[in-house]
């Protein structure tokens, strides 16, 4: 990587919580994970719209409790606390409305295509070349104030290729620099998180209602998943077949080769290349 530029805290706050949508942001050099810290800060009834990034995390980690590596200035990790009000039942849709900011942003302030590997992967590439370049967790927390979400994304912004690990299950990684963009990271930061507070004031406003306000379509639109064959790691077997839907409730339908259609509101999916 090229040399260290940090995070001005002070500027993102003027941008982002002065005249922007938040009410606090703060940068921190190092911790353990932004969503464990946002987690317990809600958990003691911190105020919505709250913003932690952390130049580096040493304990981050992503589904399933996987680790996500996180090195000092090479990647842009963030965690916001929301109290969005919205049922229960749209609660599932917190991590994919973030995926639509994280790629229209990337592709908006970049010019790297970005597509979405349901239910909470960037990838960026082209054609039949993708590769892992951020991930997003979305985590309920109950607080004297009822349930916030926590909504984390980490997404590999300066990486050379041979500094980057093994994605979760064997997918390969990459990063912004990788794929060729050179991106200022404080930018990036606040153009992301103004994109995460447009998606979500809309979901918010809207009571959950991702049909209304164009979100499902916006994420049908990026959703590489769909019209891939798939192989669904599911806690009692796998589920073989075409990805042909985002239902309105979130949750990926696969079609079987028997013509059965089943839907999957979580599970680990594998891309499968047609022979």
């Amino acid at each position: 990587m090229s040399a260290e530029v940090l995070l001005d805290g002070d500027r993102l706050r003027r941008r982002l919580v002065d005249e922007g949508p938040y009410s606090a942001l703060d940068v921190v050099a190092v911790t353990g994970s932004t969503n464990s810290d946002l987690a317990a800060a809600a958990a003691r009834g911190a105020a919505d719209r709250t913003v932690l990034i952390a130049e580096e995390q040493n304990a981050g980690r992503g589904r399933l409790q996987r680790q996500w590596i996180s090195p000092r200035g090479a990647g842009l990790f963030v965690s916001v606390l929301l109290r969005p009000g919205v049922p229960p039942s749209a609660v599932g849709w917190m991590p994919l409305i973030a995926g639509v900011a994280l790629a229209e942003t990337v592709e908006r302030t970049t010019g790297v295509p970005a597509v979405l590997k349901w239910p909470n992967d960037l990838l960026l590439g082209s054609g039949e070349d993708w590769h892992k370049g951020a991930g997003i967790l979305s985590e309920a927390v109950a607080g004297p104030d009822g349930i916030a979400l926590v909504l984390g994304m980490g997404v590999n912004v300066r990486q050379r290729r041979d500094e980057l690990p093994t994605g979760a299950g064997g997918l390969p990684a990459t990063s912004l620099a990788a794929e060729g963009a050179d991106v200022d990271r404080e930018a990036f930061a606040a153009d992301l998180l103004g994109a995460l507070a447009e998606v979500e004031g809309l979901w918010r406003d809207a009571g959950g209602d991702v049909v209304s306000t164009g979100l499902l379509a916006r994420y049908r639109e990026r959703c590489r998943t769909l019209g891939q064959r798939v192989r669904v790691e599911l806690g009692d077997g796998d589920l073989h077949g075409e990805a042909v839907d985002i239902d309105d409730t979130g949750r990926l339908v696969v079609r079987t080769e028997a013509g059965r259609t089943t839907s999957v509101s979580a599970g680990d999916v594998v891309h499968v290349r047609r022979s």
